[in-house]
């Protein structure tokens, strides 16, 4: 099996685990996922403004998203944060990011808890 990695720059794997939410419509059939990454390795490069997307890939290939933030700390000026939003379309799209999702955290041994106060 291929290795399941996230990434910001072509060939380069994230280490840094995001604290990762979902949120679906009422209808169940678009939704969101919202990714967020304290103090990335991406940061650190030099050309971390360049940064185009993030880039979930696992053994059926690459799933990609433009919506990114740099989150900036407002104590010091210094970037801290990668944000990023996979937003899904139909329930197939959902189906394929949780093959994604279910695959990272298999590799990384992550857990999920649902939360699902109204």
């Amino acid at each position: 099996m291929k290795d399941v990695a996230i990434q910001f720059f072509n060939g380069v794997d994230e280490k840094v685990i995001p604290e990762i939410r979902l949120t679906k419509s009422n209808d169940g059939e678009t939704g969101q996922a919202f990714f967020r990454f304290n103090s990335p390795d991406a940061l650190m490069s030099d050309d971390f403004k360049e940064i185009e997307g993030m880039y979930l890939i696992d053994e059926e290939g690459r799933i990609t998203t433009r919506e990114i933030n740099i989150a900036v700390s407002k104590k010091n000026g210094k970037y801290t944060a990668i944000e990023a939003i996979y937003c899904w379309r139909s329930q197939r799209d959902f189906n394929r990011f949780m093959r994604f999702a279910n695959r990272y955290a298999k590799q990384n041994g992550l857990a999920y808890e649902a939360n699902n106060e109204k």
